[in-house]
């Protein structure tokens, strides 16, 4: 979520936009679980990265995207965190863009942090343009998503958002807005 509205910041500011083409690194390519399976050297529109990570949990494409807009992953979850701080997230800590917590000590939320960074995103309707989709395919139809928030298949008006799991608390969080909450 969080990398998410850092992205949607930097369009809303003018610092990128969804036509920007990212230079996949190396670093971004090898990244494990959900992925768009990006590879080094490619180089792919902004509006597909961030379709891979609102429909697809792109971990691959959150890291591109952290690199093409702080230079590196350690520096956008630099900004991530000031974020979290601007906004009055007091229990939330991050060590990288993706939450894959197999590598992390203390990347960490609260239900609250989720709900004050959900509030926060959907600030921006193009989000869930993408966050809603069940089914699209990115790379000129090379490459198929399915959201991995199966609540915007089966709940009609969910928009979606993002859902995750982490195999150290064996919890799933889903952040699920309807057309009411909008």
């Amino acid at each position: 979520l969080m990398t998410m509205l850092l992205i949607m910041e930097a369009i809303d500011e003018g610092r990128i936009s969804l036509e920007d083409k990212v230079l996949i690194s190396d670093n971004s390519s090898k990244m494990g679980g959900s992925q768009i399976f990006l590879e080094t050297g490619m180089e792919i529109e902004v509006k597909q990265l961030l379709k891979g990570i609102a429909i697809a949990s792109g971990n691959d494409a959150a890291v591109a995207m952290a690199e093409h807009i702080a230079g590196s992953e350690e520096s956008f979850v630099l900004m991530m965190n000031a974020k979290a701080q601007q906004l009055g997230m007091t229990n939330t800590n991050f060590e990288n863009t993706n939450g894959l917590d197999d590598t992390t000590d203390t990347h960490l939320t609260s239900a609250k942090d989720i709900a004050i960074m959900s509030r926060e995103l959907i600030k921006y309707p193009k989000i869930t343009e993408y966050s809603r989709i069940w089914m699209d395919s990115i790379r000129n139809g090379e490459f198929g998503l399915t959201n991995t928030n199966r609540l915007v298949r089966f709940y009609e008006g969910a928009t979606g958002l993002k859902t995750g799991s982490t195999s150290k608390a064996g919890f799933c969080i889903t952040a699920t807005a309807t057309r009411g909450d909008m």
